[in-house]
């Protein structure tokens, strides 16, 4: 088979519009391009006509179909063993390029050393930039975000205008040469959805890849297209560090973790009580569950 520069690969889970739009603008992008290029979606049992959608406008399309939502980790595995390139563009469905960025992003990338990821700069549908990328959750990291607004003030998470070397970019839009999992492995299908990318690049950094962010390749991105209510961020979030910092780190690092989820889950459930929001305080109360289990 003659080699290909470049697989895209795109996990569909109910989003047949979104990810319609995606390609299409993926197409448009590669318009008179020298890049070769092949497209793999793998859909996670979608129930919205997405994979019947997806083979009637793109039939170029590689289209692997899960008889379950096997979750983004397990699902980009399988399109990263399916992939046939060299360098491979994780991107989701609910992102649309802009101009030339997949091929700004793939020609910034060959020009690295052989260890690096590298992740795009990502816009709102508003076209304001999209805080995509940002330093190790580090416990102080994690206080800040969650009791100081980190990310709304740009301290935990940002969208930087120049060249930044960092500790993550945002898993929906995240290039990296295929050889580079033969060196720290594929996502943790243990994390079901939320952390993934943070677990894989934080194993990257341990082989000693760099994490770039390369602000001169766009893309838009809706955000949480694909999950199912208010409560499924929160809980998964929370899992998700949970998990991480019982894989990677000591046992009093996890406690303190613990201590700090509690203290926001807590802080959730008075703060909403009092303004009579349930159903903004439900999600609270499941998440202090998950804390408080098997301590």
């Amino acid at each position: 088979m003659k080699s290909i520069d470049l697989s895209i690969i795109i996990i569909s889970y109910n989003t047949k519009a979104l990810t319609i739009r995606c390609l299409e603008s993926i197409y448009k992008s590669f318009t008179d391009s020298h890049v070769s290029f092949e497209i793999v979606v793998v859909d996670n049992n979608s129930t919205d006509g997405s994979g019947a959608a997806i083979s009637k406008n793109f039939p170029k399309v590689r289209l692997i179909k899960n008889q379950e939502n096997a979750g983004f980790g397990k699902a980009n595995n399988q399109g990263i063993k399916a992939a046939h390139g060299e360098i491979l563009l994780l991107l989701n469905s609910d992102t649309e390029v802009i101009g030339r960025g997949i091929e700004q992003l793939y020609r910034f990338l060959i020009t690295q050393q052989a260890k690096t990821i590298v992740g795009g700069k990502l816009f709102n549908l508003d076209k304001t930039p999209q805080d995509s990328c940002g330093p190790a959750y580090t416990l102080p990291m994690i206080f800040v975000a969650l009791f100081l607004k980190g990310d709304y003030l740009h301290l935990t998470r940002y969208s930087p205008d120049t060249v930044k070397k960092v500790d993550w970019v945002m898993g929906a839009c995240m290039m990296m040469a295929k050889r580079a999992f033969d060196d720290f492995g594929f996502f943790d299908e243990g994390i079901f959805m939320y952390m993934e990318e943070i677990d894989l690049q934080h194993r990257a950094k341990l082989k000693g890849y760099q994490v770039i962010f390369f602000p001169d390749a766009y893309f838009y991105h809706k955000g949480a297209a694909s999950s199912e209510g208010r409560a499924a961020p929160i809980i998964n979030v929370f899992r998700g560090l949970l998990y991480f910092y019982k894989k990677h780190y000591s046992k009093w690092q996890l406690f303190i973790l613990r201590v700090l989820l509690y203290c926001k889950a807590l802080l959730g459930i008075v703060l909403f009580g009092l303004l009579g929001k349930k159903y903004d305080r439900n999600p609270y109360k499941e998440a202090l569950t998950l804390v408080t289990r098997n301590i």
